[in-house]
């Protein structure tokens, strides 16, 4: 055996290695970015919710406002006739 079919060999075996780890790391990052899409998924739809709430609180909060108006107003008027 010369120089040359032992450099073939080295370099066989070491491309082999390269091409395993090389699987590996492609399948773990597939599995990452899987993952983190259903994580973005999750966040917009929680996003999406807290529009929602922030959309009827904003819608009922004139309503709120008026009905402590009026208790307000009901409790003066009770407490001057009481008088």
């Amino acid at each position: 055996m010369d120089a040359f079919q032992i450099l073939v060999i080295v370099l066989s075996v070491l491309l082999g290695i390269f091409l395993v780890i090389s699987i590996i790391t492609a399948i773990l990052v597939y599995k990452l970015v899987k993952s983190l899409r259903e994580v973005a998924a999750k966040g917009g739809e929680i996003v999406e919710r807290a529009e929602e709430i922030g959309q009827t609180l904003a819608k009922n909060a004139g309503a709120v406002g008026l009905i402590r108006l009026l208790m307000k107003y009901i409790a003066t008027a009770s407490k001057t006739r009481r008088k």
